[in-house]
């Protein structure tokens, strides 16, 4: 598989009857966000809602493509980090949004990361009981991921993402050329949902990946296609399971321990999100193999071989600082959104793309598991 040379964006629908709605990949595309927006929702003025790195870079460009339309607009700007995704940021940009005077038939644009895609996004949901929004994402974690689908949320105390709503954007713009600005480890945070996507359902992509992942960093073609081919196996799930109730859940794979990991770092830059999701599907294909045999250790190793070539963290001794116990990951575990009635689910992989939810997991399996993944710190 090569991949193709484009000069038109790339356009995946996410086909949900009345509320379908085109993502838009390609070099360049920002400019056409003030066309794209009038076009559905002519006369509509607009917020963006954004953090202080990404305004730095791409705040004026994209205002002055929506002033190109004739929009107004007005802005709001958030601290950087996971740790706006907290009840007192949400209340300052619901704030924001109500005070900009955005009424139910305005728009509110989530330009950033997986952060403002989620933070933005369940502003929008909830502020005068739902308006619309576009997903306008700049990292490559948030264009292959969090910005499709509808999935809006911020942090509890107890987790990560527990407060939230399902709420579909209008749009969403995936400029290719706003990744250019990321800083290296920002994009390979991203790469671990990217490379999710052939490890879940698609061993021909994983195989691609393997063999041109230094051309989807360098940028070009390749990085174009392969964003195409996560966002087009996305959206074809999102169309049949919309609200997580059977196969969506399989987008998961590596975040019940991804997302126990992540909140042991506190949320922060001491482990990204991404590299969170990395080691937790190190874990969760070296756990399907030791686990009755469903794959063969052989393509465990294959996994855990690209992700740590790529750079991510794949074993327990890769993350800077102390960790807790087996009994506190344990807890953070139990707090996974997949959880039913107090048993543990989780996605287990049968071979390279073939996932599958397992519900009814014995808890001492996995203590056992953490505990001896570790001792090898």
């Amino acid at each position: 598989m090569t991949a193709p040379m484009r000069v038109d964006p790339a356009i995946v629908n996410v086909a949900l009857g009345a509320r379908s709605y085109d993502i838009v990949i390609g070099r360049g595309t920002l400019a056409s966000l003030g066309p794209r927006i009038a076009a559905l929702r002519p006369g509509a003025k607009a917020i963006v809602v954004t953090d202080d790195n990404v305004a730095r870079y791409h705040l004026e460009p994209a205002e002055a493509a929506l002033h190109g339309a004739g929009m107004a607009t007005s802005r709001v700007i958030v601290p950087a980090g996971e740790a706006s995704k907290s009840y007192r940021v949400f209340e300052q940009v619901c704030e924001a949004i109500i005070a900009s005077r955005i009424e139910r038939a305005d728009l509110v644009i989530a330009l950033g990361g997986g952060v403002i895609g989620d933070l933005a996004g369940f502003a929008a949901a909830v502020v005068r009981r739902g308006v619309d929004y576009v997903q306008v994402p700049t990292t490559l974690l948030a264009e292959v991921d969090s910005s499709v689908g509808g999935k809006t949320a911020i942090d509890s105390a107890h987790g990560k993402n527990l407060i939230g709503a399902f709420h579909q954007p209008i749009l969403v713009l995936a400029d290719t050329a706003l990744l250019d600005t990321l800083p290296e480890r920002e994009f390979r945070a991203g790469y671990a949902e990217l490379v999710k996507y052939g490890l879940l359902g698609d061993s021909a992509f994983f195989a691609w990946l393997e063999s041109n992942w230094r051309d989807v960093f360098a940028g070009g073609p390749a990085r174009e296609h392969a964003i195409a081919m996560a966002c087009r196996a996305k959206a074809a799930i999102v169309a049949r399971d919309e609200r997580e109730s059977g196969e969506r859940a399989l987008l998961n794979l590596g975040h019940t321990f991804g997302h126990a990991l992540e909140a042991a770092c506190g949320f922060s830059d001491r482990l990204l999100h991404g590299e969170a999701i990395g080691a937790g599907m190190a874990l969760a294909f070296e756990f399907s193999a030791r686990r009755q045999g469903l794959l063969p250790m052989a393509d465990a190793k294959r996994v855990i071989r690209h992700l740590a070539e790529v750079g991510l963290p794949t074993r327990m001794h890769d993350i800077p600082g102390p960790l807790p116990g087996v009994g506190q990951l344990m807890d953070l575990i139990a707090q996974d959104k997949k959880v039913r009635r107090g048993t543990l689910t989780f996605i287990l992989v049968r071979g390279i793309g073939a996932a599958f939810i397992e519900t009814g997991v014995d808890p001492r399996e996995v203590r056992t598991f953490l505990g001896e993944k570790l001792a090898e710190r």
